[in-house]
Order: C-alpha cells, then structure tokens, then sequence
C-alpha cells in the first residue's frame, strides 16, 4: 500500500521505531540467507517458489503485476535486520512499524541517491509487499503453516502542507521475531552490497551461513544448490553461472572451488579467506 499520507495517520496498535543515524554493522537473518524466499532474476519472475527438504516448506508466491520480491529487494530487510539488533543491543526499545528516510536505506545498502534510485526503492517496497510466503519454517507444529508479506505495509509520509517526511512500513511478525533472536542473525560484509549477480548475492549469503569461520569451510553438490536456490533455470544453465562464479573469485571473505566427485558429479566448497570485519552477533 504506498501512497502519501498526513504525519499521524499510522496503525494506533502498533509502536513507532524511529531509525537510528550513522553507521552500523550489517546483519543478515538466517532463514533467509539458508532459503529460497527471492528471486535470483533481474527480470519479472511470476511463477512461484515451491521448496521442500527435509520437514522445510516455503511457497513464495508474487503478483502478475509486481512480481516475486527479489534478492536484491531483500537489501530492504537486511537494513531493518541491521536497525532493529543495533537498538536492541544498545538498549533501546524496538517494534515492527519503522520509521525512516529513503535516503537512510539507500546509503546503507550502497545504493544512490538519484530520483531514479528513489523509484526503485518505492518498486522495491511493493515488490516486498506483493510478495507473500507460506511456510512452517519456526512453527512449533510443522503441520502448521505461516503465512506473510515480507511487508505488511508502506507508506510515504507529509506534512500538513504536504512536504515529504519520510516513509513507515511494517514488519511481519515472522521476520521481526526471527531478527531479535539471538541464534537467527548473522553479520554479513558490506561489500556484499556491490555483488551484482543474483547468483553471486545468494551464494555469499549461503557461504556465510554454512561455512562461517570453518577452516575446511562447506561444500554443496551442484544439484543440491540448484533445488536450494529456488531459480527456474535448467540445471545446466545453472551450473555454468556456478563455474563462472567459482572462476571470478569475487564473493568478499571466500574462496570457491568447483570439485569433481568420484561418481562424476560436481560439487561447489566454500573456504574462508578473509573474514568480514564484524561485530555485535557473529559465529
């Protein structure tokens, strides 16, 4: 729901969390970083992402108007992740309605500040919106199911005399909930905001998640990242980009190794290199 509306005209159930100022560590909420919940395509993907394993079921599913939510759209909740656990560990109280300029997210997530970029983070907020998931993911019965729009709601805000205060959007519980748990957060480098591939983004995150600080790190088989992944491309396709990727060596912290196993298959091993500089929670 976007759309300008007066200063005050906000959910009275819910507190208001003001963004914080200045710079902090970036913080990246497992779930997110283990599964398929975006698009990895720059392109308008409308058909849905279906993912089992194992108990795990997540269905995302978009509108033929803005499409599924994107990996690069999730940068939106990467900065709340980030405000939300600096508060938090600072002391200070937070809540699921934030408040905050487009400019704040912007400069955070290493994007411009052009009118262009300001239009894309507005596509980005429906996209995130239009969005919804389904899954048993954190349920205390996994027969249960979950269901949520990555945000409830956005809005821009004015004043009186209609000069642009801002924008407000709301958190789903699910994710509000998982950020503030200690276990469910990781801090990620902010180089991961200039990778510009789809693939590149998502293989970081997973890197970060699974091997960590790991000496030997983590290895997956190619076809097991490609059910992980969630993308609609044939897994040959796939498994190109995942060479290329192995060949540019550009994930921040890693070192890729595409490795031949001995029934012919192929498997992609994620190593350490250079630790992302963090603080506040980390494995």
């Amino acid at each position: 729901m976007d759309g300008v509306f007066p200063i005050g005209d906000r959910p009275m159930q819910l507190d208001l969390f003001v963004a914080l100022p200045g710079d902090m560590a970036v913080r990246d909420q497992q779930d997110l970083m283990a599964h398929p919940f975006f698009s990895l395509a720059k392109s308008k993907r409308t058909a849905p992402i279906d993912y089992a394993a194992g108990d795990v079921r997540i269905r995302v599913e978009g509108t033929a108007e803005h499409g599924l939510a994107t990996i690069w759209d999730a940068d939106v909740l990467i900065w709340a992740a980030s405000q939300l656990v600096e508060a938090r560990d600072a002391g200070l109280r937070t809540a699921r309605l934030l408040s905050a300029t487009p400019h704040q997210i912007l400069t955070f997530t290493g994007r411009g500040t052009s009118r262009r970029d300001y239009q894309r983070l507005r596509a980005a907020l429906d996209r995130l919106q239009a969005t919804t998931v389904v899954t048993n993911l954190r349920q205390p019965d996994l027969r249960r199911r979950h269901r949520f729009s990555w945000i409830n709601e956005w809005k821009e805000r004015a004043d009186a005399a209609g000069r642009p205060l801002g924008l407000e959007l709301i958190l789903p519980d699910w994710f509000y909930q998982g950020v503030l748990a200690d276990a469910f957060v990781l801090t990620i480098g902010r180089e991961y905001f200039g990778l510009t591939g789809g693939i590149e983004r998502w293989l970081y995150r997973l890197a970060r998640k699974h091997a960590g600080r790991q000496p030997d790190g983590w290895a997956f088989d190619f076809r097991h990242l490609h059910a992980k992944s969630g993308s609609l491309a044939r897994f040959a396709n796939f498994a190109i980009d995942l060479r290329t990727v192995a060949r540019r060596q550009r994930l921040p912290g890693y070192r890729l190794a595409v490795e031949r196993r001995p029934d012919g298959g192929e498997r992609l091993r994620f190593a350490p290199q250079i630790y992302p500089q963090t603080r506040g929670i980390n494995r």
